[in-house]
């Protein structure tokens, strides 16, 4: 198994993509540290399908928004497991917001997706660095999105926010590259998901324009996550569009 014997911490991990990516670890032999904010149930299941693959798992509420929560979270990991080799920072939040409609735009949406879809990455892996440093390396993945790359998404803020992850990703693996540290991204488009609701008809619309008619599944974007996780060894800096080829046509809505 690739990851056997390796420790993973996945933010948003126990729901949706963040789930998939817990268990692609987990079954590859990787011991899988499982954060969520407010799915507590969500996240104790996840916690055991890992553990029935065979691997220590354990599931621990942070709100990596705030500092604090989030370096408790790496420290919780590190204790628990003795180490840290890879990091994917999934957790992210977002509202529906028309493009036009500016006014919607509130000092609270407009904070709330800032601190945790920009801020909140940074202070993990900010906590995390040391420890991947002593381990020789490692891997850190996160979750942007193609709203980044398209003026798409639920809101303005929220496509801003995964662009500005973007260039933190790049931005990081230029400067751990010597220390054998990968920093890459995936960008998914529409993931079939239980949050696909958030726009009511979407996800048929983006189904008919699919090159491959279909939308990612969330094992879409874990296999590319668990590529990058260890497969990848020359491989940083680079993002991953996991969308079906959608993207390469048009915008998404």
């Amino acid at each position: 198994m690739k990851l056997t014997g390796k420790a993973a911490l996945v933010t948003g991990g126990g729901t949706g993509m963040g789930r998939a990516i817990t268990l692609k670890f987990a079954a590859e032999g990787a011991n899988v540290a499982i954060n969520y904010s407010r799915r507590a149930k969500e996240a104790d299941e996840t916690v055991a399908a890992a553990q029935r693959l065979g691997v220590r798992a354990f599931a621990m509420k942070a709100d990596v928004s705030i500092e604090a929560e989030a370096v408790r979270l790496v420290e919780e990991t590190v204790k628990q497991f003795g180490r840290l080799d890879v990091l994917v920072n999934n957790a992210g939040w977002s509202t529906v917001v028309p493009h036009r409609k500016l006014d919607g735009l509130t000092e609270d949406i407009l904070e709330r997706t800032w601190q945790t879809n920009v801020k909140g990455p940074i202070y993990v892996t900010r906590a995390a660095i040391p420890h991947l440093l002593k381990g020789g390396g490692g891997s850190i993945v996160n979750t942007t999105s193609v709203a980044a790359y398209q003026g798409a998404g639920s809101s303005i803020i929220y496509g801003a926010s995964k662009a500005a992850l973007g260039a933190i990703t790049k931005s990081l693996a230029r400067a751990f590259a010597k220390d054998n540290i990968r920093v890459n991204a995936i960008a998914p488009g529409f993931v079939d998901t239980q949050f696909v609701d958030w726009a009511p008809g979407v996800k048929e619309k983006q189904i008919a324009v699919s090159p491959m008619g279909r939308i990612p599944t969330p094992e879409d974007a874990a296999n590319a996550v668990l590529y990058l996780a260890c497969d990848a060894t020359g491989v940083t800096a680079q993002t991953i569009f996991i969308d079906c080829g959608v993207t390469a046509l048009q915008p998404i809505v």
